[in-house]
């Protein structure tokens, strides 16, 4: 499943087609996270060097709305960003130079290859596009589940997640986990914080939650590897527990994140200035907010330094 996700998000043409993440909706939603990490840095003391990353950038839409709103609107924050971008795709590469130019420091393969100093990581439906294991209860035990030759086949697992009735699922997110494990790590060593905006239950959960997509609609996650874009539910309560030495705030609604940002007071500005389109900005508003479309089932959690604030958005 790794492999298969890594080809098909890699050629990029799936963004908007077959899925449609929340840059690409709505403009409001990068301008967002952007202030959102330039009040942070500010709450980290106003390091005269930030290290201003995102893992999986895809088009590059969401840093560049971020930093037209930080160049905007906060400044100091933009001049002490460096801004590196976490790919390994070369289409989706050349697809965020276009977009963001010099103004990128660097790009890296991996999350390890960030450079040393106080990091700002944005993430955003990064971690359900990570691989995942699932093991299936049996009669005679557990099982764990992969796909060969173009089939769901079971082995017996040396992994015992407890009892569990026949049949039941159980995913484990290694490398979601894993993920979370270095981000604890680097903010706790360097200060800063890293924010995750995902999908999937606050409280872990058993269930089969692997999904394929294909132009909008369900596929088979046994299509042709890189055919369909292939996906998890995030298990945040797991993130939380790998994220040993850091600060957790959340996992909180994505809706009541953005709400606490303004997401909505933006969006309305934004269609007072382009009545053509203020139906359209709206639309998207409400979908990213609303409990009944992303607001729910989408998540924000942060892992941050122990001395850092309450970060914006996760203030009751």
């Amino acid at each position: 499943m790794a492999r298969a996700a890594a080809a098909y998000y890699g050629q990029g043409a799936g963004i908007g087609a077959d899925f449609t993440t929340a840059p690409e909706m709505s403009q409001a939603f990068g301008e967002c996270l952007g202030l959102w990490s330039a009040v942070t840095w500010a709450a980290m003391g106003r390091p005269a060097r930030v290290v201003w990353a995102e893992a999986g950038p895809g088009r590059g839409t969401l840093m560049q709305d971020a930093l037209r709103a930080a160049r905007q609107m906060a400044p100091d924050f933009a001049q002490a960003a460096e801004i590196h971008l976490v790919e390994t795709s070369p289409v989706l590469r050349a697809m965020q130079k276009g977009r963001l130019g010099a103004a990128v420091a660097a790009w890296h393969d991996r999350l390890e290859e960030l450079p040393p100093g106080p990091t700002l990581l944005l993430a955003n439906e990064f971690l359900d596009a990570l691989p995942i294991r699932q093991l299936v209860r049996r009669a005679d035990g557990w099982q764990e589940r992969w796909v060969q030759d173009g089939a769901f086949v079971e082995r017996p697992s040396p992994l015992d997640p407890g009892p569990a009735p026949e049949g039941e699922v159980r995913e484990l997110g290694e490398a979601a986990q894993a993920v979370a494990a270095w981000c604890a790590a680097r903010v706790t060593r360097h200060g800063g914080a890293a924010l995750f905006l995902d999908y999937g239950p606050a409280r872990s959960a058993p269930g089969d939650s692997l999904q394929a997509m294909l132009a909008g609609r369900p596929a088979s996650p046994l299509a042709p590897p890189g055919s369909v874009d292939l996906s998890a539910h995030v298990d945040f309560a797991a993130l939380a527990r790998a994220a040993a030495g850091a600060r957790v705030h959340g996992p909180i609604p994505q809706g009541v994140f953005l709400a606490r940002l303004g997401l909505n007071a933006r969006s309305a500005l934004l269609a007072r200035a382009a009545p053509s389109h203020a139906r359209a900005i709206l639309s998207a508003a409400q979908r990213l907010l609303l409990p009944e479309s992303m607001g729910r089932l989408f998540k924000a959690i942060c892992l941050a330094h122990p001395a850092l604030p309450i970060p914006e958005g996760f203030r009751d």
